[in-house]
Parts: C-alpha cells; sequence; structure tokens
C-alpha cells in the first residue's frame, strides 16, 4: 500500500467518532458485517471531499510506470509459447475509448478524474458495454465507476456525432457513447468511503452481475476485532461488493459478499471462470469464484449456486515456485472452449520485477495446476471474443492527462506495438 493512501486513510479512521455499539449505514444488514459495522467510519459529504483532497495528492512512481505490453505483449510470452496460452496481444486502435468531459457529481465535492483504468468488458445484442474506474489520480483513493457502450452493427444512433472512422478501413463504425447515468456505481456506504473500484462483469441466471472492490479506512477497533495475522493489512480495508441488473442500466447493490470473520479486512479479486461471451461458467455443477488478496494470507474459493450467495473454503490452487515470485493477484480465469481453464496471474519475478503469467488447468479440474508459462493479459475485467479474437480494455498507457482506455486484441501481425510515444 502506498505510504500515501496509508496516511490519508489513517487520519480518516482517527478523526471519525465511532462509538462502540453504533452501526454503519446500510451495512447493518450485509451477511457476516453486522459485527464490521459498529467499527466503520461513516460516510458523510464532509469525508467524502477529504479522500478527494488527499486523492489529488497521490503520486507512484511503481504504478506509473505499468505499460501494457510489457506483460502482454508477443516479447512477454516467448518463443516457446504454448498453444493454450492466451495471446499475445496487439492495440487495436480503432476500439480506443477517450473520456472527453467531467461526469456530473451527485454528492456536490467538486469530484473530477484525470485517468481511467482496470475496466471490464461484454457484448449484448449487438452492443458491447465498457464499465471502467474513473480516479482522481492514477490508483489513487476516491474512484468512482463508470459505463460507455459502442454499437457493434455500426448503426449507432444515426447521428454524425456517433459515428468514427476506421484508420484501417475507412467505413464508417458506431462511437463510444459515454452514459449520462455516471458515475453508475459511486460510494454510498461506509464500505466504500475510500472509493469503488475495478469492476468485473458476468452474465449468468439471466441476469448480469457485476462485482467490484469497496475501499474504506479501518479504525483500530476493527483491527482488533478481525486480526490479520498472515496478511499485512494496515489502514485500508477492501470488500468484494456486488450490484446485479437485468439490462445493464438499472443496478442494484447488494453489498458485500464475504464475511469479515474469514477475509480479515482484506477480500479483493471476485474472478469467476468467464467463457468468450462474458458468461460466468458452472465448474462440477456451482459457480466457482478464485480470490487471491487478503483472506489473512490463504488462497480462497468461493462456491455459489446463484451468483449472489458465496461460500469461501482455503484451497491451495496456484503455485509459483517455478518462477520464483511473489503473488500479487489473479486477474482473470478465462474458459477457453476446448475443456481448459486459464487462470492470467500478476506477479513478482525472482528478481522482484513485476511480471505477468498464465496457469493452465483442465476446467473439470479447477484446482490442480498443470502448467504455467510467462505472459499474460493482466485484465482485471475478464476477457472475451470480439470479431472472433480475444480482447480486452486498460487504461495504463495513457499520457498524463488523458483520459484514454486503449483495447488490445489477440495478435495478428495488425497492431500497434504501443499506444504512445515513449522517452528513450
Amino acid at each position: 500500500m502506498d505510504p500515501a493512501t496509508t496516511t490519508a486513510a489513517r487520519d480518516l479512521a482517527r478523526a471519525a467518532s465511532v462509538p462502540t455499539g453504533s452501526t454503519g449505514s446500510a451495512d447493518r444488514d450485509a451477511t457476516g458485517a453486522t459485527a464490521l459495522a459498529a467499527h466503520l467510519v461513516p460516510l458523510t459529504r464532509d469525508r467524502l471531499r477529504q479522500v478527494l483532497d488527499d486523492a489529488l495528492a497521490h503520486r507512484n512512481a511503481l504504478t506509473s510506470a505499468l505499460a501494457q505490453l510489457t506483460f502482454s505483449g508477443e516479447a512477454a510470452y516467448g518463443a516457446d509459447r504454448p498453444d493454450w496460452a492466451v495471446g499475445p496481444f496487439a492495440l487495436d486502435p480503432s476500439l480506443t475509448f477517450t473520456l472527453d468531459h467531467q461526469w456530473d457529481d451527485p454528492d456536490g465535492i467538486g469530484w473530477t478524474s484525470s485517468s481511467l483504468y482496470n475496466p471490464t468488458m461484454i457484448e449484448h445484442d449487438g452492443v458491447l458495454h465498457l464499465f471502467y474506474r474513473a480516479s482522481p489520480v492514477k490508483e489513487s483513493l476516491g474512484s468512482r465507476i463508470g459505463h460507455a457502450t459502442r454499437d457493434l452493427t455500426g448503426s449507432g444512433t444515426g447521428t454524425d456525432a456517433d459515428t468514427d472512422t476506421d484508420t484501417d478501413t475507412g467505413s464508417g463504425t458506431a462511437a463510444w457513447v459515454d452514459d449520462p447515468a455516471n458515475p453508475v456505481v459511486r460510494p454510498t456506504r461506509d464500505l466504500e468511503l475510500l472509493g469503488t473500484e475495478d469492476p468485473k462483469i458476468y452474465r449468468a441466471e439471466g441476469r448480469f452481475w457485476l462485482f467490484y472492490n469497496g475501499i474504506w479506512p479501518i479504525t483500530e477497533e476493527a483491527r482488533v476485532a478481525f486480526p490479520s495475522t498472515g496478511y499485512p493489512v494496515e489502514a485500508v480495508g477492501c470488500d468484494m461488493m456486488l450490484a446485479v441488473s437485468d439490462d445493464l442500466v438499472t443496478w442494484e447493490r447488494l453489498g458485500p459478499i464475504a464475511d469479515p470473520e474469514q477475509t480479515r479486512l482484506w477480500a479483493k479479486g471476485a474472478v469467476i471462470p468467464r467463457d468468450e461471451h462474458g458468461d460466468a461458467v458452472r465448474v462440477g455443477g456451482e459457480y466457482l469464484m478464485f480470490v487471491s488478496e487478503g483472506f489473512d494470507g490463504v488462497l480462497h474459493v468461493g462456491h455459489s449456486h446463484d451468483m449472489r450467495t458465496w461460500r469461501f473454503e482455503p484451497t491451495p490452487y496456484l503455485d509459483l515456485s517455478s518462477v520464483g515470485g511473489h503473488l500479487h493477484e489473479v486477474a482473470a480465469a478465462i474458459v477457453t472452449g476446448d475443456g481448459r481453464l486459464v487462470l492470467d496471474v500478476f506477479h513478482d519475478d525472482a528478481e522482484g520485477r513485476f511480471a505477468a503469467s498464465q496457469a493452465l488447468y483442465d476446467v473439470e479440474r479447477p484446482f490442480d495446476q498443470l502448467a504455467l508459462t510467462p505472459g499474460g493479459s493482466l485484465c482485471w475485467g475478464g476477457l472475451g471474443r470480439v470479431d472472433g479474437r480475444w480482447t480486452f480494455a486498460q487504461g495504463w498507457d495513457a499520457p498524463p492527462g488523458r483520459r484514454d482506455l486503449y483495447v488490445y486484441r489477440e495478435a495478428d501481425g495488425g497492431g500497434v506495438d504501443d499506444p504512445v510515444d515513449r522517452p528513450s
């Protein structure tokens, strides 16, 4: 955790008055959260404004230096790339999304964004839906979640403003349209005081399920009540939150999905096996969720029959010993359609540098790792096929001050190596 971020959260926790026996707004009814709710910092407009002020001062040289194709380009996969690996990828500039305006601010605190990243996409009825994290500063607190759409049929809305020209073919294609209702998810619960982040979208049970991270400041009382001896939890807590929709427009927010008695104040990454269409895939008759951060430092897998209610069990499903590195997070679980499951993994290599790898499993034996190979998408929102090619989006490479999300697709020799010119 970045020191500036930790300090900001600690200041909020210290300044808040959380009397014993009180409960935070909207969280008292969440499964397993009653005890934690007594120790949460209540969400108020003044505290949201303080989070924004701290976010605007945020700087992190490590995350600012991230470059997508370092992990996802042909060189990252190497010459011995196995046929089961998903990738490598190249930029498709015709699908770039740019946010060129600031959203309305329902909280009235002067919130603005300068960076977009960690999006998730799903196609439905010929329309590509993009949900993305918007932050005051790249990788800062105070994030919100936005939504945009793109008509893949090329019909758009029939107006010039909704038509792009493909630079390769010269043909007209529908442009991205940002949702006027943005932000579609913003902090409204105490468990979201520090932000709503990193959406993941799935189709299942005839509905759409949007998981995201709720970020909140940890009080000393919460730390004592839920000690985490195996995973470093400091001043910032993280919960996996859930919203559900029938139309990808109107969302019912259901709150956290995991019990703090298990998470020990940190649970991040609702990674569910997902097929090329964005459908959550049942494995052995149930939905699985690979969780790789928090839970007192123990890998867990969630089990559900309905996508709404989850039961988590410790499960050692990943072995990185062959690369000698430390696991940061499992980014995505890809069901490739040939009986294979591929986990896309973010970790350190033996020298402590950020790296990506992919792990192979038989989809019927999802905890028995068969192989590990370098390279990956590091797409926290999952991958899907668009026009037959595995595709994902990310905003790491956007130049400072630009709110771009770049779309990367399976490389076929026609992509672009890097979306921006970088200083030597």
